[in-house]
């Protein structure tokens, strides 16, 4: 049976570096209390002008496509995660595409919040499993700090720039993308954008209110996001015949150090095996997964098993099995 297997990686952070000392002077924090609270110490932030999430986009893309050597007019699909689109139209995933010459793709953009890259790269695994298409690119763009209010010290200290891509391509080992569980339910208020769509259209009413910030109810969001995904990974281990002992890494979404602790020792997986960066570039959302994996891809090895699991607004949130082919 034909498989969908991650072919290569890559991954792109801006430059310039938010430090807490730095967000310190902005806001009434300290580095003690973000770091205390949730783990971080920097983020990335994309001060280039008039460039958004596509740009962050296309230069993982362009370092994909050089380090695996793939043509672009081979490239059947490109898939882009973002919760920060360019614009509301067109879909940031064909400026990727335009911008990295895939000109034989198509593309189109997914919205499942931090959950958006497993989401993605379920759907390429569906596109690759079909015979439909041999080469699709999943790419995770998020230019968070254009949605941050660096005014409210409980969500600004959390959010960073980033942007990763992996290649799915065919396989008939038994390797790759080997099952995923999702799950939605609707929790609206308690982790949105409150303004800017058809319900609350922008005006100057909403700028005034700060309504095209993120808000989020951080003690409702921490509760749903340690059980949910500890359900999740759980389900996907046990439904393969595995227990959390035969996983090799556990790639979590990098929210906040204590939910990523909270749900790997809930889920009884040894800390040497969980893989983390938020320290150095916070939520990145969508692109978290891949940036943490493209950062410790020299550890990972060929068959070795990896669950990966994330958690969004939504509520929606999931968990992959993956056995690694790189």
């Amino acid at each position: 049976m034909v498989n969908a297997r991650i072919a290569g990686i890559a991954s792109y952070v801006p430059e310039d570096i938010l430090d807490n000392e730095m967000l310190s002077k902005m806001v009434d924090t300290s580095d003690e209390w973000i770091t205390t609270r949730v783990g971080i110490k920097e983020r990335r932030i994309l001060k280039k002008e008039g460039a958004g999430s596509s740009f962050l986009g296309i230069q993982a893309v362009n370092k994909l496509i050089e380090s695996t050597g793939v043509a672009p007019e081979d490239v059947d699909l490109l898939i882009c995660a973002t919760s920060n689109p360019d614009y509301r139209f067109p879909s940031t995933g064909s400026i990727i595409a335009g911008g990295c010459g895939l000109n034989k793709a198509y593309a189109y953009d997914i919205q499942a919040a931090c959950a958006g890259f497993i989401v993605a790269l379920q759907d390429a695994t569906s596109y690759i499993r079909s015979g439909m298409y041999k080469k699709v690119v999943v790419v995770a763009a998020e230019k968070m700090s254009s949605m941050v209010n660096y005014t409210d010290r409980t969500t600004c200290p959390l959010f960073g720039d980033a942007a990763a891509a992996v290649l799915v391509e065919p396989t008939e080992e038994k390797t790759g993308v080997i099952d995923g569980v999702f799950h939605v339910e609707s929790h609206v208020d308690y982790l949105l954008m409150r303004a800017g769509g058809s319900v609350k259209p922008a005006s100057h009413e909403t700028v005034d209110a700060g309504d095209h910030f993120i808000y989020q109810d951080g003690r409702n969001v921490y509760k749903h996001a340690v059980t949910n995904m500890l359900e999740s990974s759980i389900e996907v281990v046990t439904r393969n015949g595995m227990t959390m002992d035969d996983v090799d890494w556990f790639i979590p979404h990098q929210a906040n150090l204590r939910i990523i602790e909270a749900v790997a020792g809930r889920a009884g997986v040894d800390s040497s095996k969980v893989l983390v960066n938020i320290e150095h570039y916070g939520n990145s959302s969508a692109a978290s997964i891949p940036l943490c994996l493209d950062e410790y891809k020299g550890k990972i090895k060929k068959g070795d098993k990896l669950i990966l699991t994330a958690f969004g607004a939504g509520f929606t949130w999931g968990a992959m099995y993956v056995v690694w082919d790189i």
